[in-house]
């Protein structure tokens, strides 16, 4: 273990529960750790746009006392998180990185917020993101754009950027991030951490900010599929605050990962290793086949004929549904408003001009074009159409196999700036995350092994609806035969000596 990966900050979250638990080292030590990160790297990276110094040591204490008491919520108790600035905590901003909710401030916690509150862990403050969770590459937030630690030039991903850079530099070993098209996978791949998207309805949306509710998830970001699955233990299941959450039991998952791994039938999404894939993912995809059949799976090629329309048809769904969910922000009610206008039409317009940036604008526009009279059809209806034959498609690779491999991006981290001015290179970026989405299923990045010096690359997985345990069991295989992801070591280049 190297000197920056020696602080505890950095440390699995099992590994912490058992630090914390045998009194190696306190919340308030942990809390300190990453408060000490945030002050070192933030400035650079951007992850967090508030930070609740006191609020995380008073719960720090509040930890202390329940361990040594011999009280312990769980294996959560006294763990540092943050969370994605569109999911809200009660008393913290809820800006969504727009400047229309600049200065809101939330009355009360998500669902979510709640859960890891009554389990012990500790909310450090809330984390940058695309607008809205608009974007790809965390450059589309008001409050400036987020950096890659591997690579302080490239993007972190989106647009959960903020989320994965936590944890891949320290700041907190857990985060949440949400997902629409791909938002926790693509910036866990690119900063090379775990991140998940669980079934539809899994974890409640109470309390996330909607940009297309039909397709919005809560998920998960840590360094190792362990700290995932004591997570989504913590936070999924019923709720009866959200209509769309699932009634499932909520198994044991971080129990299922001691369990022997059955031999698994891997199917490779041909689709997803053809044209336009970078020879740097090809290369370290192909390690990672190999290295799913060193521990007994079988691969075979499996097919997703209609993921081609995957792209068109998110963006018609869920720019439609933003229209709609967005329509609140008017200037009103809450959030900003326009100075010196004479007129209500006056009112909305100049407030929503101020306050949006310019890709919430160009979504909104789309998808309201997409439900307007006479195109519904033409649009919205052929777009609806396109999803159910995805997920169709899934449905008959998982009679086949038992889970789907395929890289999380066509390529690795991109260069701040490179794709800013066009909308659809930046759109294709999510073309092999989008059609999980659009059928529910849970799908998960794992970082691959690389070369020092190159950049993070993500095993993507996927498997059928509810079966989180399986695909969290194939991870954890993956990760013990590949081995845990490096620190960033654009990080220890930069003077990282602790």
């Amino acid at each position: 273990m190297t000197a920056a990966e020696s602080r505890p900050a950095l440390w699995p979250i099992p590994r912490l529960d058992q630090a914390l638990e045998q009194g190696e080292i306190t919340a308030i030590d942990l809390v300190n750790d990453c408060i000490t990160r945030i002050d070192e790297w933030n400035e650079t990276l951007n992850a967090f746009l508030f930070v609740d110094r006191q609020g995380a040591l008073q719960s720090a204490r509040e930890s202390l006392d329940r361990r040594r008491a011999g009280r312990s919520l769980g294996p959560l108790d006294g763990i540092p998180f943050a969370l994605k600035d569109n999911i809200v905590a009660r008393g913290m901003p809820a800006t969504c990185g727009s400047r229309i909710l600049e200065n809101f401030i939330s009355p009360y916690d998500a669902t979510l917020t709640a859960r890891l509150k009554a389990a012990g862990a500790i909310l450090l403050g809330k984390l940058n993101l695309d607008e809205f969770a608009m974007g790809s590459s965390n450059e589309h937030s008001a409050f400036g754009p987020a950096r890659n630690p591997h690579d302080f030039a490239r993007v972190p991903g989106g647009s959960s950027g903020g989320s994965c850079i936590a944890v891949a530099s320290g700041m907190a070993p857990l985060a949440f991030g949400s997902e629409t098209g791909g938002s926790v996978r693509l910036p866990a791949s690119f900063c090379g951490v775990v991140g998940m998207k669980p079934s539809y309805g899994r974890i409640s949306r109470s309390g996330l900010v909607a940009f297309g509710s039909s397709l919005d998830q809560i998920g998960p970001v840590a360094r190792t599929v362990s700290g995932i699955a004591l997570a989504l233990r913590a936070v999924a299941g019923l709720d009866p605050d959200d209509a769309t959450s699932h009634p499932a039991p909520v198994p044991d998952y971080f129990a299922a990962l001691a369990s022997t791994l059955p031999r698994m039938r891997v199917g490779v999404v041909k689709e997803f290793l053809g044209e336009g894939v970078d020879e740097h993912v090809r290369r370290t995809m192909e390690h990672a086949l190999r290295t799913m059949e060193s521990f007994g799976c079988e691969l075979q090629e499996v097919s997703l004929p209609h993921a081609e329309y995957g792209v068109s048809a998110y963006y018609v769904v869920a720019s439609a549904e933003a229209s709609s969910n967005l329509a609140r922000f008017d200037g009103v009610r809450y959030g900003y408003r326009a100075k010196d206008v004479a007129t209500l039409e006056e009112l909305y317009t100049k407030s929503r001009s101020e306050g949006f940036g310019d890709e919430v604008k160009r979504r909104i526009m789309i998808g309201t074009f997409a439900l307007s009279a006479g195109y519904y059809d033409t649009y919205y209806g052929r777009a609806m159409r396109a999803r159910g034959l995805i997920a169709r498609d899934f449905a008959d690779a998982f009679a086949k196999v038992d889970v789907l491999a395929s890289p999380v991006s066509p390529t690795p981290a991109f260069r701040l700036g490179d794709r800013i001015d066009d909308p659809l290179a930046m759109y294709l970026t999510d073309a092999m995350t989008i059609p999980a989405n659009l059928a529910g299923v849970p799908a998960i990045s794992v970082p691959c092994p690389v070369a020092e010096g190159e950049l993070p690359v993500g095993l993507h997985l996927q498997a059928p609806f509810l079966q989180e345990e399986r695909l969290l069991r194939v991870a954890a295989a993956f990760e013990d035969a590949a081995g845990a992801a490096p620190f960033p070591k654009a990080l220890a280049h930069a003077g990282e000596t602790r």
